[in-house]
């Protein structure tokens, strides 16, 4: 008994300890979640084994019935020669125009999002970040975006940490109608 009330306590703390923010990165405020609905297609990331490999990586976000967010992750292996899929939810960590969330994968195990940069007018670009600066996103509503947009997206990082040295480039390039693309 005693076990198992230290293996959750031990399961709590770590799970805690991954809805945090790396130095230096604040969320953005006046977030309009069902604004950030829908399709986001990843530009940039930094390499992660959940993603290794994978082309035409987009996210679908869309409400769930118990007030979170279903997020759809999606992406192609070349290698697999077949779609990867992966299933989570997310939740807000604080207030609900705070853009930090914690994201699950993986059932009781939550994991930080947090939306640094956003273009906040027509949200057409994102800036995410995970619990630390080994996890980097450049999400747009389009598969491709300005090359400014992208120097100011390095420039932020680089100035928070992030090795963008790293950064991937995602290729997008299969046509919508081919086997469960977006």
């Amino acid at each position: 008994m005693i076990v198992w009330r230290v293996l959750v306590l031990l399961g709590v703390m770590a799970t805690a300890g991954c809805v945090k923010l790396p130095a230096g990165v604040e969320p953005v405020s006046g977030f309009e979640v069902e604004r950030y609905l829908g399709a986001w297609y990843e530009i940039a990331r930094l390499d992660h084994s959940f993603e290794r490999g994978l082309s035409n990586v987009t996210a679908e976000y869309s409400l769930r019935d118990d007030g979170g967010i279903k997020v759809l992750n999606r992406g192609y292996s070349a290698e697999e020669g077949e779609w990867n899929e992966a299933e989570g939810k997310a939740y807000f960590v604080d207030e609900k125009d705070t853009g930090h969330l914690k994201v699950s994968f993986f059932g009781p195990f939550y994991s930080s999002y947090a939306v640094f940069g956003l273009d906040q007018q027509d949200y057409q670009y994102a800036w995410v970040s995970g619990y630390n600066t080994d996890y980097l996103w450049l999400l747009a509503r389009e598969p491709e975006v300005s090359d400014e947009l992208i120097e100011a997206f390095i420039e932020k990082a680089e100035r928070l940490g992030f090795d963008t040295d790293e950064l991937i480039f995602v290729e997008h390039g299969l046509e919508p109608a081919t086997d469960r693309a977006p």
